[in-house]
């Protein structure tokens, strides 16, 4: 079991940065490989970004490609995501996810967090 804990979002401006982080409860959290989905209103869950239980591999989507970078520290049991030149369009409650596979598929991640919200004014 891998309970998750999202913190670091707020409001900023267009251009600015963000640093979300995603603490893990568990001594399994280096077993699995992490993600970070976006959620707008009105509007499905979509993947940002995934990385391997060892950091080795990271996958994103390409509207945040070159702009958000993911990252991990399993001493601390953490992942992180790193925002930069945020848009409005950037907009959504982020939410990070732990499964077995660092993959764009929603449904093969095991366990959730409660996601934070992001908010870019323009």
């Amino acid at each position: 079991q891998v309970q998750l804990v999202e913190s670091g979002g707020g409001l900023v401006q267009t251009g600015g940065s963000l640093r979300l982080s995603c603490a893990a409860s568990g001594r399994t959290f280096s077993s699995y490989a992490m993600g970070w989905f976006r959620q707008a209103p009105k509007k499905e869950r979509e993947f940002v970004a995934a990385i391997s239980w060892n950091g080795g591999s990271t996958y994103y989507a390409d509207s945040v490609k070159g702009r958000f970078t993911i990252s991990r520290d399993n001493a601390k049991n953490t992942v992180y995501l790193q925002m930069n030149s945020l848009k409005p369009e950037d907009t959504a409650v982020y939410s990070c996810a732990a499964g077995q596979y660092a993959v764009k598929v929603a449904r093969t991640y095991n366990y959730w967090g409660q996601g934070t919200q992001v908010t870019v004014s323009s």
